[in-house]
């Protein structure tokens, strides 16, 4: 008999060998105090789907919705629900699960005839979901060598299945199957259609929008949120793939293997700073403008999405173009430490809007604005208070005020100065590339790795430290950073098609260090099968001004402070 404890209520209880996890909940259910449906677990820290089967002694956390491994599991299912609909509905289509987009997930849909999707189409889909759901037709899990799973994708022309399984390196691969239709996915799915309540699919943009439950309330849908200048910098992204000839990560792996990683990166970063200097030349254009001409640029951005070394590239070109810029920052006007708001758990709020001082700066830039010179703190970071130094300000006719920062774009900062005096700059690092047509990469796993890496390397927190942080990182941006990000003049990714490849190599001994025993090594374990599906590549081609090189390390850049 095992010896199965359940961490949700610490009791311990007997099971036969190769009980399910299913099984196991079924035992421990009545004592089990979770506020939304069980979707899936994690066996000693490892993310599993209910149907896993017990053979030794193990902890085990079942997990709903709301959680982050339950949340993907339940996601990843209703994805498949979906792509089982088309090809039901529409044999033959092709079915692009893109990216994250207006609190669901943007779907690019091509029928085999090439005639555009319609809204009966979009009926038809959902019925088909909904019938699956009804009938709660099983996901099962089939465990196969990788030149078999390679062999049946190849039969149904899933190239892009072929080159991901080809270059993983893998000798067993797992594969889904729902009904007769076959899929593969990189996590763990519900066991079966009924567990997928909570869904929606509409018409959204030029294809289609599959709306999944909320993080906070998985009983409901996520409020939908209207993105087109997201939408905009997704399809750029998009034209750059097609520029560089790649879709997959199976793309990326051939073209390493190939010996093009070099070319991918310069091509990378020439496109990168050909989009900074559109950036800066329409500033130019704006600061001459008659009226109103731009004299304040505001640059925001979620964490590790590189807004520090964005901002530096930026003032070159702004320089190039005969402005000169000057940086100002809002951290000289945090309010004293002691002055600082407190998270619920006693911690300090630091992303809080109310950690600045916004008032005075608001007073400070109006000033400014005004052509008057200002006397600025600056804030002892050692001694946790704002100081009175001397320091003053004043704009000359040719400079160009750059504040960067989480709050750069809330309204509060730069209340009292006219909107046509400003220019928006919003950045994040928006995944590049995909596994494969319905296994995206989450933008959020992007940032994750790059501050890892980063808060590694400077010695300011260990993996695990830094893991356990993400939560409330997530917390603030939703509050303080993205209600803001559409209102913004110009978006820039800051993403690398070729970047997992690059933080793989950094990444994986980090990662490997979080103990197995913490909570922490759910997420350690899950990012670091995910980055072994890319090749790994030396970051010696990456040049010094790259904005990777904020979280590398070899920056030519010097860094106050990140």
């Amino acid at each position: 008999m095992l010896q199965i404890r359940c961490k949700n209520n610490n009791v311990t209880k007997s099971f036969a060998e190769g009980a399910s996890l299913l099984d196991v909940y079924q035992e421990f259910a009545d004592d089990i105090k979770l506020p939304y449906p069980v979707v899936s677990a994690k066996v000693n820290n490892v993310s599993q789907g209910l149907k896993f089967r017990l053979f030794q002694n193990r902890d085990v956390e079942f997990i709903d919705a709301s959680e982050g491994s339950g949340h993907r599991c339940y996601v990843r299912s209703l994805s498949f629900l979906l792509y089982k609909a088309t090809q039901d509905v529409f044999p033959g289509s092709k079915l692009f699960i893109e990216h994250s987009l207006a609190r669901g997930y943007y779907c690019n849909f091509k029928k085999r005839n090439g005639e555009p999707l319609t809204d009966d189409d979009i009926e038809q889909l959902k019925q088909r979901m909904q019938e699956v759901c009804d009938s709660d037709m099983p996901f099962r899990r089939t465990e196969a060598t990788t030149e078999e799973a390679i062999r049946i994708f190849n039969e149904r022309g899933f190239a892009d299945k072929v080159k991901l399984l080809e270059t993983s390196g893998q000798a067993y691969t797992y594969y889904y199957t729902l009904g007769d239709t076959i899929d593969y996915y990189y996590g763990p799915l519900v066991p079966s259609a009924g567990y997928l309540k909570v869904w929606g699919l509409e018409r959204f943009e030029d294809g289609m929008l599959l709306r999944v439950p909320d993080w906070n309330n998985p009983l409901r849908l996520a409020e939908k949120v209207n993105q087109p200048k997201t939408f905009e910098m997704f399809a750029e992204k998009t034209r750059w793939d097609i520029i560089m000839r790649l879709s997959n990560a199976g793309d990326v792996n051939k073209a390493i293997m190939r010996g093009h990683a070099s070319e991918l990166i310069q091509v990378s970063e020439a496109l990168q700073e050909k989009k900074i200097v559109e950036i800066a030349e329409e500033i130019d254009r704006r600061f001459h403008q008659e009226k109103d001409p731009v004299r304040l640029v505001l640059i925001t951005g979620p964490s590790s999405s590189g807004k520090t070394t964005f901002c530096k590239r930026l003032s070159i070109q702004l320089l190039a173009c005969g402005l000169r810029p000057m940086s100002f920052s809002t951290d000289d006007y945090f309010v004293n430490r002691v002055d600082t708001p407190k998270l619920p758990n006693g911690d300090y709020d630091f992303d809080n809007i109310e950690t600045v001082e916004y008032r005075l700066l608001q007073d400070h830039l109006t000033r400014l604005m005004k052509g008057e010179r200002v006397e600025v703190p600056e804030y002892n970071f050692t001694t946790g208070k704002r100081e009175w130094n001397g320091k003053k300000l004043k704009l000359a006719g040719d400079t160009v005020l750059i504040i960067e920062g989480i709050h750069a774009l809330n309204p509060l900062l730069t209340a009292n100065i006219e909107d046509s005096l400003k220019y928006k700059i919003y950045i994040s690092a928006l995944t590049s590339i995909s596994l494969d047509d319905h296994n995206w990469v989450p933008v959020r796993d992007n940032r994750l790795l790059r501050r890892i890496i980063r808060d590694y390397n400077k010695g300011a927190f260990t993996a695990q430290q830094t893991i356990a942080q993400w939560k409330n990182v997530l917390e603030a941006e939703d509050q303080w950073i993205f209600p803001y990000q559409e209102t913004a003049d110009a978006m820039f990714n800051s993403a690398l098609n070729i970047e997992f490849a690059v933080l793989r190599t950094h990444a994986e001994i980090i990662l490997s260090s979080v103990p197995k025993n913490c909570p922490e090594y759910s997420e350690a374990h899950r990012l670091l099968k995910f980055l072994r599906f890319f090749l790994p590549v030396s970051d010696k081609e990456i040049p010094p001004t790259s904005i990777m090189r904020e979280f590398v390390g070899g920056s030519s850049f010097k860094y106050k402070d990140l």
